[in-house]
């Protein structure tokens, strides 16, 4: 029991310090540009914002679409908690279940909005047919590199006016920070097996 409750132990660590700054950001900053707190010069910022709950702040056409959104994180996330019991029993290398558990916990930290600030925040869309499962996600961290006009021969983004990185919070950095670790040293986590060559045998004419 004890090899579970050491790596979902962290998935829960990073929900709680997720949870909390979220919590913080929202009874203690103002929304938006007004309460925006620099820590490094102009380029690093507390910026309170709220994101639909999709990357780059995209939303399903569908009127349910974030519900139905919602609903699908909320099965994979029992698909990932399967699979870390699942790694944790195969003994897979300790720092690559430590990057799921991470992953676990940063993604439960986002699907918690979603299914609870609608109301506990009251932060849902205004036009949402309910604040359950369309609460937005609760962003903060701003790396501000570069702010402006994209060129309208950009694809996706050109002629719009956009900032260089998104705003994130814990859940998404802890997320960034698993997968990121995953991709460096995946040629550790997933050795090749290196198929024994037998020494070829040479026959000898006398």
């Amino acid at each position: 029991m004890n090899k579970y409750l050491k790596y979902f132990g962290v998935a829960l660590l990073v929900i709680a310090i997720d949870q909390i700054v979220k919590m913080l950001v929202h009874f203690e900053m103002d929304f938006g540009t007004p309460g925006q707190i620099p820590i490094f010069g102009d380029w690093f910022k507390l910026h309170y914002t709220t994101n639909p709950g999709m990357a780059f702040g995209m939303e399903l056409g569908s009127e349910y679409g974030k519900m139905i959104l919602t609903s699908f994180r909320l099965v994979a996330m029992v698909g990932i908690g399967y699979y870390l019991t699942y790694i944790i029993d195969k003994r897979n290398h300790p720092v690559y279940i430590l990057c799921i558990a991470m992953i676990l916990g940063g993604a439960i930290g986002n699907l918690v909005d979603s299914i609870f600030y609608g109301v506990w925040l009251d932060n849902a869309p205004y036009n949402a047919p309910t604040p359950w499962f369309h609460g937005q996600v609760v962003d903060m961290f701003y790396f501000d590199i570069w702010e402006g006009h994209v060129p309208e021969w950009v694809p996706l983004w050109g002629g719009s006016y956009t900032a260089l990185w998104p705003i994130f919070n814990i859940a998404d950095a802890a997320i960034f920070v698993g997968v990121g670790i995953i991709l460096i040293f995946q040629n550790r986590f997933f050795p090749e097996k290196k198929e024994e060559i037998a020494p070829e045998k040479t026959e000898t004419f006398s």
